[in-house]
């Protein structure tokens, strides 16, 4: 289950008051996320990085309170640092992701001077691991994992992580895929068609429209199995499952796949081998895309077309809905072979991440 209170320090007065990093006259609090200009200016600072980092923006207010809304600080916590004349000019936030796996994001304004800049990303540096230390406490751990992210050209963000103690494990393809109108026939009906012995179908739905509880933790318990031999797979609740994918900016329930085998056991039923979680991609100057939050295929069910005939079904329902593509990300150094699939399908990588690590010792 969700944890009422999260997990962290509350206070990054507290945290980093006397630190030997925080600039003079400069002052370190949690944002506010009733306050529109705390939203909007924490959205330029956000798109300002990405644009930075790989060349375009793509951020949105909806990304920024995901992090500091009142829903979203159930499992994180945030903290900003205002110059002398109040301005916010760097952002961190934390998520309690899984047991043994905290994320930690960082923006810090790009217009700084290097030294002011740099005095910065190590105030929020030493913030996240006090913060790392607070929430594998909580857990019982002895190590607390920081996994952070950074765009593979950014060389600020390398320069500070690598300063720090982190190191880089992992490159991430960030791909996406033209549709066209004709691929809405990719499929019979992407709500629910048939390959073989296998059926794709949506999540099924209770009167009140809210989806059955049996469907979401099938498709729970599906992802969980098919990743965990996967790099950085750690094990994560029913319970923080679905709350983190409520968060989402695009969720829509009618984006949630099963693949069932069938079962020559009527009784028992057919059995879930796989599943797709798909949400909405906005554009401010276009069409809306498809995006593939999670494929997953369980191991006994691969080599059987399963994956393939769930991309054909958020593909053409993309198409079906008038959009122009679909995204998805995958490891560069997937087992799977995953990239090969998706290449064939007509995915190409658009941008490229990092995946960069910190293990803190909690006692």
């Amino acid at each position: 289950m969700i944890p009422e209170d999260n997990r962290f320090h509350s206070d990054p007065d507290g945290i980093l008051a006397d630190s030997e990093h925080l600039v003079d006259g400069w002052k370190v609090e949690a944002p506010d996320p009733s306050d529109r200009f705390t939203v909007a200016r924490l959205t330029q600072l956000l798109r300002e990085h990405e644009r930075a980092g790989r060349g375009w923006a793509g951020a949105s207010v909806d990304d920024v309170l995901v992090e500091v809304s009142e829903r979203g600080l159930r499992m994180r916590e945030n903290v900003v640092l205002r110059d002398p004349r109040g301005e916010i000019r760097a952002w961190g936030s934390v998520h309690d992701r899984a047991e043994g796996r905290m994320l930690y994001a960082h923006v810090v304004e790009r217009g700084l001077p290097d030294d002011v800049a740099s005095s910065c990303a190590r105030l929020l540096f030493e913030w996240a691991d006090e913060q790392a230390r607070a929430v594998g406490l909580a857990r019982g751990l002895e190590v607390q994992q920081i996994d952070t992210g950074a765009f593979a050209d950014d060389e600020r963000q390398h320069r500070w992580l690598e300063s720090w103690g982190y190191r880089k494990v992992r490159t991430w393809l960030q791909m996406t895929r033209p549709v066209t109108e004709d691929e809405s026939d990719l499929v019979p009906d992407p709500a629910e068609w048939q390959k073989d012995a296998v059926t794709i179908r949506l999540v099924r739905r209770r009167p009140d429209g809210l989806p059955d509880s049996v469907d979401l933790h099938a498709v729970h318990q599906v992802l969980e199995q098919a990743f965990r031999d996967h790099f950085n797979s750690w094990e994560e609740t029913f319970g923080e499952f679905v709350h983190r994918l409520l968060e989402e900016p695009g969720h829509d329930w009618d984006h949630w796949w099963i693949a069932e085998l069938a079962n020559p056991d009527l009784e028992i039923g057919p059995i879930p081998v796989g599943a797709l979680v798909g949400t909405v991609s906005e554009s401010a100057n276009g069409p809306a895309g498809s995006y593939v939050g999670y494929i997953g295929v369980l191991d006994d069910a691969r080599g059987q077309g399963v994956a393939k005939a769930l991309l054909n079904t958020i593909i053409a329902d993309a198409a079906s809905r008038d959009r122009d593509r679909v995204g998805l990300e995958v490891d560069a150094d997937s087992p799977t072979g995953a990239r090969g699939l998706y290449e064939a399908m007509g995915w190409r990588t658009k941008y490229v991440t990092e995946s960069w690590h910190r293990d803190v010792p909690v006692r």
